[in-house]
C-alpha cells in the first residue's frame, strides 16, 4: 500500500508542507531517510516542526494511507 505522504503531514498537524513535499518528489519511500538538512532545503524553519517530521518518519509510517472514501462491502 502507497503512503499518502499529505494525509500523513494532516495528521501530524503540518499539512502547510505538502505542496513542499510534492513538489520534491517526498513519498513513502523517502520519508524514513528525511534529514534534518533535507528538511531546512524544503523550507521547514521550525526546529519544532523538523523535530517532529523527523521523529514521525523514523517510526513506522508504512500504515499511514488515506482512508477509503468507498463504501464498506454488503455481506
Amino acid at each position: 500500500m502507497a503512503i499518502d505522504v499529505a494525509f500523513w503531514l494532516r495528521g501530524l498537524g503540518l499539512e502547510q508542507y505538502g505542496p513542499d513535499f510534492a513538489d520534491n518528489d517526498i513519498d513513502g519511500s523517502v520519508l524514513p531517510e528525511l534529514t534534518a538538512e533535507d528538511l531546512i532545503a524544503l523550507g521547514i524553519t521550525s526546529v519544532g516542526h523538523r523535530r517532529r517530521l523527523l521523529s514521525a518518519a523514523a517510526g513506522p509510517v508504512e500504515h499511514v494511507v488515506k482512508p477509503s472514501n468507498a463504501a464498506p462491502a454488503c455481506p
